[in-house]
């Protein structure tokens, strides 16, 4: 088979289209811009170009494969569909690519990289292993998918942009957060809920559902049965339920005494099975223990013992673009985060404060959409206030087009403090050193990222 991808760039888009490639099938791709993921998938032998010409094109093109993100006014999708080549989902492909296997799929609306990238390496440790299609580059990995022909699992990152992880019937899932975002597609928070919770029903009646203790996975205006799970139902859910928490005692799996050193985590682990003492976590961050917690849950759910558990967790090294170290010296830190949601910062800074208090942070945050900015800016620039130092970019608009009053400017305004700037990425460059930090911190999901190893090449040299 040949496939042919039009935003072949995404991170989603390119799992895929490395376990093509891996698998010996034709793979090809159009995106707008080339990034450090597209020159990897060239090097690895995957054709891509840059320009929406028809002309470029293969002609042996047997299935496309597009994403949301790649509008449908574009040139080559018209194309392609005047020529009625079969034209597919990047959702609708990973569904049948996990159809007959025992799918682990992890969702929410943070937490969801993290999570599926340690359920992965840990079961790569075992002999049960595992094939995956992650949401980040994983670090013990050194990709975003991982290609196991011989085991029946396979970890998924269920995303639930677009209803993407309506595709997906697990054997095994996470739900890790149920925050309200994506407003663009559902329009309001309940509407968010009732997917998560058709994703839920979905899971097999025979698997397990992980939920975060206290979730809700019904519309707020539901009045029928209690849906924060502490006990094993939840309504309209046939799938065994297991809680976990970061905080309290209640759920099925929960830490206790989490304390750190030089960096790393460590905590204890209640599980039903007993508890697992000092488990470690290497350069890891605070949230980071809520994650473990989910993934032991699905370890044990597993079949996994304690060692296999304690072993995985010690030898994981994390996600690039998550809580992702750049520089670590006694006096400077550097960390590049994908954090985009206000709750997503607001985890990322409180491990910040957890693993260097008292030392002076700058903060640079790259606004991701023009509507989540709009929906979220009273959060945002509350969350953004508890830095000492605030440096924003212009929003990045990914797939959408601007909205009338919609800025950083609209945003920083509302930030409740004097030392803040909004800055081009070439201004940052210059500003950052100037303001001598103890700890910088880059967040955003668009293509802040690529100002990063600029923003160390100064650093360094300073």
């Amino acid at each position: 088979m040949n496939y042919y991808f039009l935003g072949i760039g995404g991170i989603g888009m390119s799992a895929i289209a490395r376990f093509f490639h891996q698998r010996g099938d034709g793979v090809s791709g159009y995106d707008r811009t080339p990034s450090p993921l597209t020159l990897q998938l060239e090097q690895e032998g995957i054709p891509i170009h840059y320009l929406d010409d028809p002309s470029l094109v293969p002609q042996d093109v047997d299935l496309v494969i597009y994403t949301p993100a790649v509008p449908t006014d574009t040139a080559e999708y018209q194309y392609l569909l005047d020529k009625g080549i079969p034209i597919k989902k990047r959702s609708q492909v990973l569904g049948e690519l996990t159809r007959g296997k025992k799918c682990i799929a992890v969702a929410g609306t943070h937490g969801k990289t993290s999570t599926s990238s340690m359920i992965a390496h840990l079961l790569s440790q075992t002999e049960m292993g595992c094939s995956a299609f992650l949401g980040g580059i994983a670090k013990n990995f050194n990709s975003n998918v991982v290609v196991n022909n011989e085991s029946e699992y396979v970890v998924v990152e269920a995303d639930e942009y677009d209803r993407s992880f309506l595709q997906l019937n697990p054997y095994c899932a996470v739900i890790t957060a149920t925050d309200a975002d994506h407003l663009d597609i559902y329009g309001t928070h309940d509407n968010l809920l009732e997917a998560f919770h058709q994703f839920a029903s979905q899971v097999d009646k025979d698997g397990s559902l992980v939920l975060k203790q206290g979730l809700t996975l019904q519309p707020h205006n539901h009045n029928g049965h209690d849906e924060h799970h502490h006990g094993s139902h939840v309504e309209g859910v046939f799938a065994h339920i297991e809680s976990y928490t970061a905080h309290g005692i209640e759920a099925d799996f929960y830490p206790w005494n989490v304390r750190h050193y030089n960096g790393n985590i460590f905590f204890d682990l209640r599980t039903p099975k007993g508890v697992f003492y000092d488990i470690e976590l290497p350069n890891s961050p605070l949230y980071n223990v809520e994650n473990a917690v989910a993934t032991a849950a699905v370890a044990v759910t597993l079949g996994l013992n304690e060692y296999q558990i304690r072993h995985g967790f010690k030898t994981y090294t994390g996600v690039c673009r998550r809580f992702d170290y750049r520089i670590k010296t006694p006096n400077l830190v550097l960390i590049d985060d994908y954090a985009h949601h206000p709750q997503e910062i607001a985890a990322c800074l409180e491990s910040i404060r957890y693993l260097y208090p008292g030392k002076r942070v700058v903060g640079i945050f790259q606004p991701h959409l023009y509507s989540r900015t709009r929906d979220f800016a009273d959060d945002f620039a509350k969350v953004l206030s508890t830095l000492d130092e605030l440096i924003m970019l212009p929003i990045y608009p990914a797939r959408e087009k601007p909205i009338l009053g919609v800025t950083s400017s609209m945003v920083l305004r509302k930030v409740d403090s004097l030392s803040k700037y909004l800055c081009t990425p070439d201004q940052v460059i210059e500003l950052v050193p100037a303001l001598c930090p103890d700890i910088v911190v880059t967040m955003g999901a668009g293509d802040i990222d690529r100002l990063v190893p600029r923003l160390v090449e100064a650093l360094v040299a300073d």
